[in-house]
């Protein structure tokens, strides 16, 4: 029977006389965890940021009329040309409104769905900004603002005025911040807007919008949903797109094909619109597990030789205990058990210092004009993440461990106190 308290007991025995060496094993395992920590908390972080950036102001599901060509072609209409095969150069898009037909209707529906957490009206349209002798083409999307800010990040990326202060204002605008700085406009003064149609508007600026993205901000601004409709002369069930968020982004790809069948209108998923960048989020997250994966093999071997040497310093040590009667099994217990203590005592010091790496970098300043919502570094705090370094840290101290106690096991103490 295996008594455990006599082997546990000369294990702390050999670890605190041999303090130097223990030290040294211990502190391997805790500069390989606290690596990983930190590399692992700072690469998933910024990946996270970066897809918290697209996914904050993309709708789960988008409702639009596509333009697109007429799948019945002229051609189709004559009896005997329907066995031939028939080519058609120069095909125009039909003719369609951009409005979505009964958008009222929808976004009822819609918002009676338990499956969505919200959807908003869009109305997009194309407009020159005119400030004096500039003249700039760009869109002005009417929205409702506060139902924006509830269902987006959108209220962030406002960097002067507020939300309330474009809904409380009929001819208000937050003008794109690339804008602004083109036409040295700011908030509380004028821009001038015209239509396609040649109608000019002047309208108040309340806020400046800053996406982060300049190919957005240097020609997109928002008003209220009425006033856009208002300057295109439009009925208030005048609507071009419907964006919706569901409490369940990964149901997004089934609705979307659901409620494109259902009102005959073009819906795109979230999936769809960011294939691209999803593509490159899997790259990013498949580099951030291989470094990782990576940084902790290269420190198993650390704390495998580490061991290995502490192991065989002590061969003299395997001899005594032998030929006093401790069995083979109990010899390999005992190392065992110092392994273990050094990657437990090591691996609890490392999360630590993986900790508090994580934190200083959290709280070191990052600022940049074209990431307003962004203050200090990016740093994931997963539970996940320690729980993995803990466990590896058992595992390799275990693995590194068990060869070397399994060898001393198997050593014939009569050899070693003979020094052969």
């Amino acid at each position: 029977m295996i008594n455990w308290s006599v082997i546990l007991n000369i294990a702390k025995t050999h670890l605190v006389t041999k303090m130097k060496s223990s030290a040294t094993a211990a502190l391997g395992v805790t500069f390989g965890i606290g690596a990983y920590i930190t590399l692992i908390s700072f690469m998933t972080g910024l990946n996270e940021m970066l897809d918290g950036m697209v996914l904050s102001q993309t709708p789960h599901i988008h409702l639009y009329n596509e333009i697109e060509p007429s799948e019945t072609q002229p051609v189709s209409l004559y009896d005997e040309f329907k066995n031939s095969f028939n080519i058609v150069h120069s095909i125009k898009p039909r003719q369609s409104q951009k409005k979505i037909h009964n958008a009222l209707p929808i976004l009822k529906y819609l918002k009676k769905d338990k499956e969505v957490k919200g959807a908003t009206p869009q109305l997009r349209a194309q407009i020159f900004y005119l400030s004096g002798s500039i003249d700039l083409s760009g869109n002005l999307v009417g929205v409702d603002i506060m139902e924006e800010t509830r269902l987006t990040s959108m209220g962030d990326y406002i960097t002067k005025g507020t939300p309330e202060a474009l809904k409380n204002t009929d001819n208000g605008i937050i003008l794109g911040s690339g804008l602004a700085k083109k036409m040295s406009l700011s908030v509380g003064e004028r821009v001038q807007i015209s239509t396609v149609g040649g109608d000019i508007f002047p309208l108040k600026i309340v806020g400046i919008y800053q996406s982060g993205v300049a190919d957005v901000d240097n020609i997109q601004s928002y008003a209220n949903l009425k006033t856009v409709q208002r300057i295109m002369g439009e009925a208030q069930n005048y609507i071009t797109d419907i964006n919706i968020r569901l409490y369940d982004i990964t149901l997004a790809p089934a609705l979307a094909k659901r409620l494109q069948k259902q009102f005959t209108i073009k819906a795109t998923d979230i999936n769809e619109a960011n294939a691209q960048f999803e593509t490159g989020s899997n790259i990013r997250d498949l580099i951030t597990y291989a470094v990782s994966i990576t940084l902790l093999i290269v420190a198993g071997f650390g704390i495998y030789n580490i061991l290995n040497m502490l192991i065989y310093e002590k061969m003299k040590d395997i001899a005594i205990l032998k030929a006093i009667g401790f069995s083979g099994l109990d010899v390999q217990l005992i190392f065992i058990s110092q392994a273990m203590i050094i990657g437990l005592v090591g691996g609890v010091l490392g999360l630590m210092v993986g900790y508090g790496l994580a934190r200083l970098i959290d709280n070191v300043a990052f600022e940049t004009s074209a990431l307003p919502t962004i203050t200090t570094y990016p740093i994931s705090y997963n539970i996940g993440y320690y729980l993995i370094g803990i466990v590896f840290a058992l595992l390799s101290t275990f693995i590194a461990g068990w060869f070397p106690s399994a060898k001393a096991r198997r050593i014939d103490p009569v050899r070693i106190i003979r020094g052969t």
